[in-house]
């Protein structure tokens, strides 16, 4: 028998129905909508009544803040009642969380639930403004509108899949008949790919199967094999124009590095790949990058760390650290996209052995203060995107108990094309606990953690292909929903030595499923798809073989400790079966109902496709402008000094982020250094995120730094300039934080419009990568690991040039800084970076600069620092005073430009001391001051109009202010809690637990 429930949130805790109300009523206008009410249906079978007792107020409610109704609810004569559900194969969190819990609770057999949300709307709504209100609310790649009937029950018989079908003629097929079939199966690999597919399968004198088809299209999607970074560049042509002396000789810098690295070998194509690597193979070379911990194993960036311990010990440490993007994912599907990008930078140093510990989140929007009116025919609104996918990334983080130390949208109109969702983790871990060995003929292959679904089912073929006005139509099933209590226990579980170090090699499952995370670990494999834990029935092998489903681990052991790694994963409540064993002859072999559906050479398949060729075209920047002498006509076009600063504040990639940033934990595992807000305020925002090793058993003074940077306007004008200005802001970053330059390693992210065959498209990376290559070479700071997403075209929109720059060091925490104001009284000074006229830095003098400002930081001298970056000196004062306010008095000859231009890598820093005694230029700017407001030669800018112009431009988007609630909350003393009726506050209110036996007045 199933029972319904529904449970609805009491008047004054339903912040998510009027939320919904809000954004129904200002957002898409619906004028007569006078309330909403959200209600979580539950339909449950299989679960008796005594149980059912039990379970309704502890597991589906809490009594405080819920009304619970059983099999119907009241909707009056003015309402309107619709539902949604998330669609069949779709992961339920909320479903599959009661259902366990039901179990655990009763010590019983797990009940079926599922889940669905009743939205009510009052007031007289039209069919068309009803309509709306669904299409808003209702996303069709995940969710479609349930019937409001109840089923008679939820054992869903699935129907037995067919077998995998053999592709027959596919190797009789002529050019054009091929091409067609290609396209027709919506493959992702490339014409000439196909071709080569066809050559392979006629050698064997046999067709494919669709599973080997779709694996192979997987296995070399640019997701997985990165193909566009792997092709062959020919024929380089750089345009001539002002700018361009500075590309040609970083081109020839680069070619001298190839000399030295490969000497007489070459054989070695020039690739974007290569050129992303240089910087690294360089300095390796050179002996300088002695701290990188080289294995086959790659899931992630890999450092050696002195980690100093309280007792005076030195331990041996990895860092890992890592980028990732759910670009394609979130652009569809924000919440379950952006919660999976997490996951997924997780997975990466977890397959290492490592602990995450920090997590940074850099995104990319469209304006989303546009209205709705504006969203293009295809899209998702702007708005909907960015706080939905801010929820998922969140929601993600904080359940797995990750602090999420830097949070940054930037804002640009291409993004519009495609949203840029990027996470990047820090993690570490004690370096015996890590062992690095070889697979051979006899081992196995243990899948562990959660069920393969069809969620996640070419995820990686996805996200490779440029997208149109029916994607979010045609890609649902290409979106994961991420189950992070799973992932959490696998973290817990890779953190015991007894297991972890029993570890041959390990692949998490991100992109490609079984066929990429269990086929990349071994050259010879036979994999058993029918031992793979399912969530249900139906699934078939092709399925089985690429589905993407995350929080799951392949790990390579020794078949002597199977039965311990199976014991010590049930430990953790974790499923963990064999799944494949490791052979001597090279084919990836898969068997599904006792027959083979797969079977391939790994030669064939380590051809990643067909090596491609590409020419080049660079083009010169506009010699016309000079970014770092630009500044907008808003700014400029204002009447006084006092208007312009309140307008620069106002620019939406200057102003205040806190409402999106308050929405992420930065503080889980206690390990935080710098919060994302500084001073007694909170309002001056950190430029980096820190935190203390994660260790276990004794506290340590060693730490991490991370930083990004990325401008997207200097990437427009030149992906030259905009990529080798990143890695120098990231590299700023870290020192004005108190790292050190030398021992900053780089991640880099990638992430350009759909290349195709235009050869003046591959000149943005090419140049972008040239730039990054410059920068790396001029800092002695490699990039030691990266992501490439080269998809962001939207029919005729594409993202704008993008390379984003991540940096890491090793620091002692106890020399971090944060950039608020300390105190007044303390000298200001600007340290520009030195440059000439083609806008190149004189990296030497910059090392110099940058080792010097460390060692300041360092005795003490430097006591707040700030990198310029965007809204140029005049916004980098402002918000280091907002945090204590406390002001500035400045004394400085300028011109608008001087104060409001983006500067990118220079520095503003407070002095502990009267004067800076260095050789190299400063620029004494005057000192902080009691007051708060900042005075420029006199001309006063007040604090409190500055700190409102810089709040409010994303406030109707991510409020920081909450409204006042409706009505008085009244809670009677049964349910044990009181609550103080006027109390108004931002966030969810606290509650004091009144016992048994208290008097409740």
């Amino acid at each position: 028998m199933v029972q319904r429930i529904f449970v609805e949130k009491r008047a004054g805790f339903d912040i998510a129905a009027e939320g919904l109300f809000e954004d129904l009523r200002d957002y898409l206008k619906i004028s007569t909508l006078e309330k909403v009410r959200i209600l979580v249906r539950y339909d449950v079978e299989d679960l008796s009544e005594s149980d059912m007792t039990m379970a309704l107020p502890v597991i589906f409610s809490e009594p405080p803040v819920d009304t619970v109704s059983m099999e119907s609810f009241e909707c009056a004569a003015d309402e309107t009642a619709f539902a949604w559900e998330y669609l069949p194969g779709q992961y339920d969190q909320r479903a599959d969380s009661a259902s366990q819990a039901v179990q655990l609770m009763t010590h019983g057999e797990r009940p079926e639930i599922r889940c669905a949300q009743v939205i009510v709307l009052k007031g007289k709504l039209s069919a068309d403004e009803i309509a709306k209100a669904k299409k808003f609310i209702i996303n069709p790649v995940d969710s479609h509108e349930a019937s409001l009937a109840k089923p008679e029950t939820l054992h869903a018989k699935s129907a037995e899949p067919a077998d995998v079908a053999i592709l027959t003629g596919f190797i009789g097929k002529d050019e054009a008949s091929l091409k067609a079939f290609r396209k027709e199966m919506g493959l992702a690999m490339s014409d000439a790919d196909i071709a080569h597919v066809q050559n392979y399968f006629k050698s064997e004198n046999r067709d494919p199967s669709i599973t080997e088809l779709k694996l192979l299209d997987t296995y070399w999607s640019d997701h997985c094999r990165h193909t566009t970074f792997m092709t062959n560049l020919e024929n380089i042509s750089i345009e001539q124009g002002y700018y361009s002396a500075a590309i040609a000789d970083s081109l020839a810098h680069y070619q001298e590095a190839r000399d030295k690295v490969y000497g007489e070998d070459t054989t070695r194509a020039m690739t974007l790949m290569d050129i992303a690597v240089m910087g690294m193979k360089e300095l390796r070379k050179e002996g300088l990058l002695n701290d990188l911990e080289v294995s086959r194993e790659i899931n992630a960036c890999s450092i050696t760390v002195e980690a100093k311990m309280e007792d005076g010990t030195v331990e041996p440490w990895l860092v890992m650290f890592k980028n990732e993007t759910h670009n394609h994912p979130t652009e569809i599907e924000p919440f379950g996209g952006a919660a999976t990008c997490l996951g997924g930078c997780i997975r990466d140093p977890l397959s290492g052995r490592s602990y995450v510990y920090q997590a940074m989140r850099v995104s990319g929007a469209a304006d989303p203060r546009k209205s709705l009116e504006e969203t293009l025919p295809g899209k998702l609104p702007q708005r909907k995107i960015c706080v939905e996918a801010a929820h998922g990334y969140s929601s993600y983080g904080n359940q797995i108990g990750l602090a999420t130390g830097h949070v940054t949208e930037i804002y640009h109109d291409n993004y519009v094309a495609k949203r840029m969702e990027i996470g990047a983790v820090v993690a570490a871990t004690p370096q015996h606990n890590v062992f690095r060995g070889e697979p051979k003929a006899g081992d196995v292959i243990v899948l562990i953690g959660g069920r393969t679904g069809r969620d996640g089912c070419g995820g990686a073929t996805g996200s490779s292909k440029e997208h149109t006005e029916e994607s979010i139509e045609t890609s649902g099933a290409e979106v994961q929903k991420g189950n992070a209590p799973t992932e959490r226990k696998i973290q817990r579980l890779f953190r015991n030595p007894e297991f972890s170090r029993k570890i041959k090699v390990c692949n998490d499952f991100g992109a490609g499923g079984i066929s990429v995370a269990i086929g990349e670990i071994a050259e010879g494999l036979i994999i058993n798809l029918d031992a793979v834990p399912k969530k249900y029935d139906g699934l078939d092998g092709t399925e089985l073989a690429i589905s993407e489903s995350q929080e799951r681990m392949a790990i390579c052991i020794d078949p002597s400790d199977m039965d311990l790694m199976i014991k010590l994963s049930e430990e953790e409540n974790l499923e963990a079966v064999k799944v494949a064993d490791v052979t001597e002859e090279k084919r990836v072999v898969m068997t599904w109902r006792g027959k083979t559906i797969v079977d391939l050479s790994r030669e064939f398949i380590d051809t990643n496709g067909v090596l491609q060729s590409m020419d080049i075209e660079v083009s010169a920047p506009d010699e016309e402008v000079d970014f770092f002498d630009e500044v907008s006509d808003e700014i400029l076009n204002k009447e006084t000094l006092e208007e312009m600063w309140y307008a620069n504040l106002s620019d939406l990639n200057v102003c205040s982020q806190k409402g999106l940033i308050e929405r992420f934990d930065s503080t889980i595992g206690a390990g935080s250094v710098l919060l994302p807000f500084g001073g007694k305020s909170q309002l001056t925002p950190t430029q980096a995120m820190a935190a203390k090793l994660p260790t276990l058993h004794k506290d340590t003074s060693t730490g991490t730094v991370m930083s990004y940077a990325f401008d997207p306007e200097l990437s427009s004008w030149s992906p030259y300039h905009g990529a080798m200005y990143a890695v120098v802001e990231s590299v700023a970053k870290i020192v004005a934080s108190g790292g050190s330059r030398r021992t900053t390693r780089l991640t880099l992210q990638e992430y350009f419009e759909r290349l195709g065959t235009d050869s003046a498209k591959w000149g943005k990376p090419f140049a972008a990568l040239l730039g990054a290559f410059e920068a790396q070479k001029g800092l002695s700071t490699p990039a030691i690991g990266g992501k490439d997403s080269m998809s962001g075209t939207f029919e005729q929109i594409s993202v704008p040039p993008t390379l984003v720059s991540f940096a890491v060091t090793a620091v002692d925490v106890n020399k971090v800084i944060s950039p608020e104001f300390k105190k007044a009284g303390n000298s200001l000074v600007y340290i520009p970076v030195p440059k000439d006229e083609t806008l190149m830095p004189d990296f030497e003098e910059l090392c110099h600069i940058y080792d010097t400002v460390t060692e300041l930081i360092a005795d003490g001298t430097i006591v707040s620092a700030h990198t310029v970056g965007k809204g140029g000196i005049a916004a980098a004062l402002s918000k280091m005073s907002f945090g204590n306010r406390i002001g500035a008095d400045i004394e400085l000859e300028f011109d608008e430009v001087t104060l409001f231009a983006p500067d990118y890598g220079s520095l503003i820093v407070e002095l502990d001391a009267d004067f800076l005694y260095v050789d190299f230029q400063v620029i004494n700017l005057g000192e902080t001051s009691e007051e708060g407001n900042i005075l420029i030669n006199g001309e006063e800018i007040d604090f409190d109009k500055a700190l409102a112009a810089w709040q409010a431009p994303l406030e109707s988007v991510f409020p920081t202010k909450a409204h006042e609630p409706a009505a008085a909350v009244e809670i009677n003393c049964d349910d044990r809690m009181i609550v103080r009726p006027s109390l108004k506050i931002a966030k969810p209110r606290v509650f004091i637990p009144v016992f048994p036996g208290t008097n409740c007045e």
